[in-house]
């Protein structure tokens, strides 16, 4: 009977995995790539997609623990544009939006070195000073010739816990399209169609890999299931277009 136990858990892991798989790459099919910027197609819509950018205006976002857009942060050419001076308190912008389950995309394009992220299940406190103390990072990092000393805070990671898989990135200077998803504990980074990284939140390895790194020392990482998007700012340029999500 233990045996039969055994491989029914087995079964049931692996079947787990493949679950997520199918349902990032289900979701990754019913974008409309070729699309124009900052719409939605009739096959997004009645996938259930919604736009979080409209193109035109910064409608739907505010800075982190304040009223309106910081000044580093504007909207040009049918994108939203961080340009690039120096992270600091109340420089992240933030859906006014809180979301737990869903699937999130969005197109960046990095300039040379730049070092940039988007963070989720953000808490807004003025507790807090910045968003990562609450919310998993995904890490956009141009390394241009740079040495990569930490697999963990490369392009893609999830910050300082989960290494990317690969690496399908296109050069500073071109659009690269995310895909995050979330449902439940698990969490999935795809870009550019390739999955990245894929963890089981609240799993032992991802409270090992919380409490023994950086952020040990940060007491509410991780603590909240649903929360605000945030774009940061990192005192790098970006730009950010065709931001859409998805509740499931």
């Amino acid at each position: 009977m233990k045996r039969i136990i055994f491989y029914v858990l087995v079964v049931f892991l692996f079947s787990s995995c493949g679950n997520e798989t199918d349902l990032t790459s289900k979701l990754w099919a019913e974008l409309d790539l070729e699309a124009t910027p900052n719409t939605l197609t009739a096959k997004e819509k009645k996938a259930g997609w919604q736009l979080l950018f409209d193109g035109k205006t910064s409608n739907g976002w505010h800075g982190y623990n304040m009223k309106g857009i910081p000044n580093v942060w504007t909207v040009e050419d049918g994108c939203i544009i961080v340009h690039g001076e120096g992270g600091g308190e109340e420089q992240d912008v933030i859906t006014d939006g809180i979301y737990r389950n869903f699937a999130f995309t969005v197109e960046y394009k990095l300039s040379e070195r730049s070092n940039s992220g988007i963070i989720f299940q953000v808490k807004e406190d003025p507790k807090y000073q910045y968003p990562y103390e609450t919310g998993p990072e995904i890490q956009l990092l141009d390394q241009g010739d740079r040495p990569i000393r930490d697999e963990k805070q490369s392009h893609g990671a999830n910050y300082a816990m989960y290494a990317p898989k690969a690496r399908p990135f296109h050069p500073a200077g071109e659009w690269n399209r995310l895909l995050l998803v979330v449902k439940g504990n698990h969490v999935t980074h795809m870009i550019n169609g390739v999955e990245l990284v894929s963890y089981e939140k609240y799993s032992d390895e991802w409270l090992e890999l919380r409490n023994s790194g950086k952020w040990k020392d940060f007491p509410d990482y991780g603590k909240f299931d649903e929360g605000h998007i945030s774009l940061q700012n990192h005192g790098s340029k970006l730009w950010f277009r065709n931001i859409k999500i998805k509740q499931l």
